[in-house]
């Protein structure tokens, strides 16, 4: 039986001498894996088609049992070309596609995760600021993974009161009074914890302009890695990869100051 995805490639793994086992995640099933057979050959129909972040319709043939499809064939969209040209970009999205990856099951439907990718992505080719779309994404993974933060009062008492810490043991703001209750609460800004609160709640295709203080962006990124590893056993490949270039564009940085 034929049948017809539209899909985005997050993982792309060789098999055998020829082949490759591409992760799909798709509009209409979530995510899936297929066997795109010959795709390593130069001449082949399925070379382009099976490349990381590639955006199309993929024709693939479904047996009658639960095995992996094959991809028959496929039409691109969009392979995003702008972003795969800037390391910055891609290093990214490749961290982006990665943590989906990991964050989702197989066959699960979810459109409008489909769609926050697409968008995600779109967003990177056009040069908006990766770092930002980063931490919007993550916030929305949080989500899914169902550690998101308490952010519209305290975690602890249901107060609105500020000035505020966020607790990652406790699961989200804590008040001033309930702030010795964990010692190792992250000192936060008004302005670092009402802008994860709207990337909660945010439509990232309604995005604009969006300018974020340094302090803030550090503030933003630490909080939100921080619940990951209190809270998800991950080991990200393009994290550590990430981190790295983000290193490096500091000390050119600072050379160049």
């Amino acid at each position: 039986m034929l049948v017809k995805w539209e899909g985005i490639v997050i993982r792309s793994v060789d098999y055998g001498e020829s082949s490759k086992v591409v992760t799909l995640f798709t509009r209409e099933n979530g995510k899936l894996g297929v066997m795109a057979r010959g795709a390593k050959k130069t001449k082949s129909r399925l070379a382009a088609v099976s490349q990381l972040f590639s955006h199309g319709y993929f024709l693939c043939k479904a047996g009658p049992g639960a095995g992996m499809p094959d991809l028959s064939q496929g039409d691109i969209v969009d392979s995003f070309r702008d972003m795969r040209q800037a390391l910055t970009a891609t290093a990214y999205a490749a961290y982006i596609a990665e943590l989906l990856d990991r964050l989702t099951h197989e066959r699960e439907p979810n459109p409008y995760l489909f769609q926050l990718l697409l968008q995600t992505f779109r967003y990177l080719d056009e040069g908006v600021d990766p770092e930002i779309l980063c931490r919007i994404f993550e916030v929305k993974m949080l989500i899914v993974a169902g550690i998101s933060p308490q952010l519209s009062a305290c975690a602890n008492c249901g107060q609105q009161r500020e000035p505020y810490a966020i607790s990652v043991s406790q699961g989200g703001l804590l008040c001033p009074s309930c702030q010795p209750s964990d010692p190792y609460a992250l000192a936060v800004t008004p302005s670092t914890w009402k802008l994860l609160r709207l990337f909660q709640v945010f439509d990232l295709e309604r995005l604009g302009d969006i300018e974020v203080k340094p302090a803030t962006r550090s503030q933003l990124k630490h909080v939100i890695r921080s619940f990951m590893d209190e809270h998800l056993d991950l080991r990200l490949k393009s994290r550590a990869f990430l981190e790295q270039l983000e290193r490096m564009e500091r000390m050119a940085q600072s050379d160049s100051d």
